[in-house]
């Protein structure tokens, strides 16, 4: 009982941090209009310096160079969005329908910003590979997008033990690929949303496979509350 306990506790702490961390991630790539240009380069500064403390590295000269590669990713992932968001706003605020010229200019920004984001989002991860194993790139797409990705992985092997090798490996790369777009979304709502998107994909996949997901859920938290409890008693 004390193993899965354990495992009860480590996802709710796993939760408990992802939820913190998007307050934090609201503000620090895209900047209230409030805030002053000094504050909101502190707070990028500060959350590229927590996603480089992940690495555990003790390396200062490598600490602060992907720290700046970090940072600057930021900034320029909210140059994209508040400049595309500007110019759809300003097209929306003539305070009558929208007419097809209007839609047609309104689909353009999003195109065109959509490629500048991936052709940001290749020169990234060059830089990072130029200077990070493999291994450390992934912890800093897992804390730009709040693990979301290992929580949900393991959410999902813990609620199906049944799962195949195949299905393990498809879930992986699901959640894989929908970090990659998390990554440069500009709020953490729409990051969350990306991996909504894929989880769904995902759910489609299982139940095709015959597993009753709505059961499988409800036979999930019913393990949860037990856990919970039998953990409480043994912290008595």
């Amino acid at each position: 009982m004390k193993r899965t306990g354990g495992l009860y506790l480590m996802l709710l702490a796993l939760t408990l941090l992802m939820m913190l961390l998007s307050v934090t991630l609201v503000f620090a790539q895209t900047a209230p209009a409030t805030a002053t240009t000094e504050s909101y380069n502190e707070v990028i500064a500060k959350r590229a310096a927590k996603i480089v403390a992940a690495l555990h590295t003790t390396d200062t000269v490598f600490n602060k160079k992907v720290q700046a590669i970090v940072a600057d990713q930021y900034m320029q992932l909210g140059r994209i969005h508040d400049g595309r968001n500007a110019q759809i706003k300003n097209i929306k605020a003539k305070g009558t329908e929208l007419t097809a010229d209007d839609k047609a200019a309104i689909q353009k920004l999003e195109t065109d910003a959509d490629q500048q984001l991936a052709q940001l989002h290749t020169a990234f991860l060059a830089k990072l590979n130029a200077l990070c194993t493999p291994q450390q790139v992934d912890e800093i797409k897992n804390g730009m997008t709040f693990n979301v990705l290992n929580v949900t992985y393991t959410a999902y092997q813990d609620m199906l033990p049944t799962l195949t090798e195949e299905q393990k490996t498809q879930i992986l790369a699901w959640l894989t690929e929908a970090r990659e777009h998390a990554m440069d979304a500009e709020s953490a709502e729409k990051k969350h949303a990306w991996f909504g998107k894929y989880k769904g994909r995902i759910n489609n996949y299982l139940s095709k496979a015959g597993i009753d997901m709505k059961k499988a859920e409800a036979d999930w938290q019913q393990r949860i509350r037990e856990r919970k409890e039998a953990a409480a008693k043994q912290s008595k």
